[in-house]
C-alpha cells in the first residue's frame, strides 16, 4: 500500500524549493521521482529551480506530458509514464494515479489556502486507510 508522507514547512521557505531538497535527496538513494504540479507555469518554475536551487550542481530531470526517460520528471496534467517510485505532488489535488506510487510527497506550506487543501488531502487519504506520517520542516 502508498505510504503518504505530509512535510509541514512552517517557516518562510517556498514549497517548491523544499521540494527540491526532498526531490534531490531521494533522486541522490536511487528513487526515481515523478514531481506533479498543478500548471504548465509551475512546471516551468520548477524546471528552474532543479536546474539552479544549489549553485554548484543541478538535478536531471525531464519536463512536460510526455513519457519520462530520466530518473526524475516533472509533469502537470497526465500520466507519470513508468513512474511508480516516489511522488512528490504539489498540485494541491490528489492526482488520480497517486496509489501507483510506493511513496507520496505532500509539501504543505505557510499559507492558509495551502494548508486547507492539504487538510482535505489528509482526509481523503485517511479515510480510505492509507498509512500516513507527519513531518515538521521548522528550519533548515
Amino acid at each position: 500500500m502508498t505510504r503518504i508522507d505530509f512535510y509541514q514547512i512552517d517557516t518562510a521557505e517556498p514549497a517548491f524549493l523544499f521540494a527540491c531538497r526532498l526531490i534531490e535527496k531521494a533522486w541522490r538513494q536511487g528513487h526515481r521521482v515523478y514531481i506533479h504540479v498543478g500548471t504548465s507555469e509551475d512546471c516551468g518554475e520548477m524546471d528552474n529551480l532543479l536546474w539552479s536551487f544549489r549553485p554548484d550542481r543541478f538535478i536531471p530531470h525531464d519536463v512536460g506530458n510526455t513519457s519520462p526517460a530520466g530518473p526524475v520528471h516533472i509533469g502537470y496534467n497526465g500520466e507519470p509514464g513508468t513512474h511508480n517510485d516516489v511522488l512528490v505532488n504539489l498540485s494541491g489535488e490528489v492526482p488520480e494515479f497517486f496509489s501507483r506510487f510506493t511513496r507520496v510527497a505532500e509539501v504543505v506550506p505557510l499559507d492558509a489556502e495551502r494548508r486547507e487543501k492539504a487538510r482535505t488531502n489528509y482526509r481523503f487519504y485517511r479515510d480510505r486507510g492509507y498509512p500516513l506520517q507527519y513531518h515538521s520542516i521548522s528550519s533548515r
